[in-house]
This record gives C-alpha cells, structure tokens and sequence, in this order.
C-alpha cells in the first residue's frame, strides 16, 4: 500500500507543472497586448505629426487621440496583470526566480509568496484597468443634465474613495 501511495503522491506533487501554460500563455498574452498597445501609440504619433505637418486638424482629433493613448494604457495595464500572473502562478507553482530575487526591483513587485498576495496585487491593477477604462468612456460622453454631471461626480468620488482604501491596505502589508 505505501508503494501506491508514494507512486499517488509523486504523481499529484508532479502535475503541478501543468501551469507552466498557463505562466507560457500569459506571457504570450503579455507580449501580444504590449505590441498592440505600441502599435496604437505609433499609429496616432504619425497621426499627429501629419497633423501638424499639413495644418489639417481633423475634427474632434484630441478627443480621437486620448481616446486612443488611454485605450494604450489600458492593454499595457492589463499586459502588466498577465506578466505579475504568470510570475505569480510560477513562484507559487514551480519555483522562485533566482534573478527576481537577486534583483532591487524584482523583489518589490514581482515577488510572490502567497495566493492572498497574488490575489492583492492583481486586484490593485485590476482596479486601476478600471479606472482606465471609466476615463476613456467618461471622455466620450455628452453631459446633457445638471443630473449627469452630479453622477460624474459621484463616480469620480467613488474611484479616488476606492484608491485611498487600496493604498490603506496597501499600508498594512
């Protein structure tokens, strides 16, 4: 009996290495955001340097192009949450990254030492691709009523509400 258990336990310690996809594919994932986030930001730096090489400004061209920068931020932002997941995932899975761990910055913010820590980080940029993505709505939108700039308000007060607690729990680590 102790042979089976010992061949079990070998098996399930081993099968731990099936998130080594998951920490590939995040990458992938990483690398696939960030190129298209680059690829964003070049397209409106030419867009603008035509701009002011021919003084044809197009209308609602600085709406179009924070529009588009922020859309940036917001894939590079979620590329972050995929590389701190596939860091996280391989410490806790497989091993600790010897050069993170000789590293000033490695340490700081790719370090992982428990499923709770994982879950607080990612939610913390999690928060922040949200509040990206209510900008880039907000920025778009047409304010007909006292009403919805009185709901502006309130969102924006509830998203800083939401940073200042973030950052007080961050406190406590």
């Amino acid at each position: 009996m102790k042979i089976i258990e010992a061949i079990f336990e070998g098996f399930l310690w081993r099968s731990r290495f099936v998130v080594i996809l998951s920490v590939v594919f995040a990458l992938f994932g990483a690398l696939a955001l960030f190129l298209v986030a680059s690829a964003d930001i070049w397209e409106m730096v030419v867009e603008t340097w035509n701009v002011f090489i021919h003084h044809h400004h197009p209308e609602n061209f600085h709406e179009e192009l924070i529009g588009k920068i922020i859309g940036a931020i917001d894939l590079y932002l979620i590329a972050v949450v995929l590389l701190i997941f596939a860091f996280g995932i391989y410490e806790l899975f497989i091993s600790q990254i010897d050069e993170a761990e000789e590293s000033e910055v490695g340490d700081k913010i790719l370090a992982i030492h428990s499923l709770d820590e994982l879950k607080s980080k990612l939610g913390n940029v999690i928060v922040m691709v949200l509040i990206v993505s209510f900008f880039k709505k907000v920025i778009h939108m047409e304010f007909a009523t006292p009403l919805d700039m009185l709901y502006l308000a309130g969102s924006i007060f509830a998203l800083a509400l939401s940073l200042y607690y973030m950052h007080k729990a961050h406190e406590s680590y």
